[in-house]
This record gives structure tokens, C-alpha cells and sequence, in this order.
């Protein structure tokens, strides 16, 4: 089970094409599964997110042995699943981080920041936060955690995995017969991950000036 976590984290591309290869119809159950870990559980944001779903469009497109249209709206649902449980764990357990300093990696300011920060920017960054691997992973459980308001929260969190799942899976479709991409994927990737680092980046600059 290491190994396969560790075949997925080094090289989506070729994990996914022997998965296929070896199981089929199988590997949407995966891609979900994948899908809603990585939104769902705060404790796994190292799973790949951008490059899974950029892979699974270059497959699309380049094999045909997965459908960009079933794939789509069912990682879509497997990102909203995965930020309802987070969302609602989150919520569980903001008491608990509120009365303590810290637990685990969370502490009580980064609550109360992220309120402040919702608060000034307003839903919209539920959003931006989809596109930034790791925070996109910690932000619904912070959101609970912040008590921000749920039916907003749905809103912005559909319409965010909706955006996330369908722009760069369909980057990936059209990009898939671009003999640069198929020779240069990693840099591609790591290019597609630089991007969305990028307003993290620009935070930490807004904030240090």
C-alpha cells in the first residue's frame, strides 16, 4: 500500500496509466477516492491534486480509456463531498482549538486570523483557496473551525471544485497531444503547481510590506 502511495506521489501519470492498464472502469472509483481524501481528511493534504487531475486529461485525451465526461462531474462531487466532512470536522472541533492554544499543527490565532481574513476578503477566497495545494486541503477545515456560514460556504465550495476540477482537467485534455508536454510532463506539472503557489506568494509579500 507504501508503494502505491509513493508510485502516485512521484508520477501520477505513469501510476494512473498502469492502474488503468491493470483495472479498467476500477480507476474511477480511485480518482474519487484520491479526490476526496485529499479535500476531505486535513491530515492528507501531501496527495496530488493539480497533477492528478492534469494527468487525467492528458489521459482522456491521448488514450480515450477515460471519459472526461463522466470524470469531470465525478471528481467535482468527490471535491464537495470531500469539503463537507472537513467543513463539519472542522466545526466539530473549533471548541476544543478555541479553548487550547494549539492541536496538533492547528493554533487558536490561525482561527482567528482565518475569521478576520474571511471577514475582509468575504467568500469569495473559499474559491482561490481551491487552487493553492495544501491550503486547499486545510481551508475547509479551518472555515468550520471559524464557524463561517455554511450555505455561503456550500455556494463557494461547489463553485470553487466545479472551476478547480473542470479548468485543469480540461487543460490537460487539450494539452494532450502536444508533443512538449509529452516529453516535458514533470516540468509542466511542477509549472502548473509554481502557478498556484503564486497568490500564497503574493500574500506573504501584501503582508511582510
Amino acid at each position: 500500500m507504501l508503494q502505491l502511495l509513493l508510485d502516485l506521489l512521484k508520477d501520477p501519470l505513469t501510476f494512473l496509466s498502469e492502474f488503468i492498464a491493470a483495472h479498467g472502469a476500477l480507476t474511477y472509483g480511485l480518482l474519487f477516492l484520491i479526490v476526496f481524501v485529499e479535500t476531505g481528511l486535513v491530515v492528507m493534504p501531501f496527495l496530488p491534486g493539480d497533477s492528478l487531475l492534469f494527468s487525467v486529461g492528458l489521459l482522456a485525451a491521448a488514450s480515450g480509456e477515460l471519459s472526461l465526461g463522466t470524470v469531470i462531474p465525478l471528481l467535482i462531487g468527490a471535491a464537495l463531498l470531500g469539503d463537507q466532512v472537513n467543513y463539519f470536522i472542522g466545526k466539530y472541533f473549533s471548541n476544543i482549538i478555541r479553548e487550547r492554544e494549539q492541536v496538533l499543527f492547528l493554533k487558536r490565532k490561525h482561527i482567528e486570523e482565518t475569521e478576520a481574513f474571511y471577514a475582509k476578503y468575504g467568500p469569495k477566497t473559499v474559491i482561490l483557496a481551491r487552487f493553492i495545494p495544501i491550503v486547499r486541503t486545510v481551508a475547509p477545515f479551518v472555515a468550520g473551525a471559524g464557524r463561517m456560514s455554511y450555505p455561503v460556504y456550500l455556494l463557494y465550495g461547489f463553485l470553487g471544485a466545479t472551476l478547480w476540477v473542470s479548468s485543469i482537467s480540461a487543460a490537460g485534455y487539450f494539452l494532450g497531444d502536444n508533443e512538449f508536454v509529452k516529453a516535458n510532463f514533470e516540468k509542466v506539472v511542477l509549472g502548473i503547481v509554481g502557478v498556484s503557489v503564486l497568490p500564497i506568494l503574493w500574500g506573504l509579500i501584501s503582508k511582510r510590506k
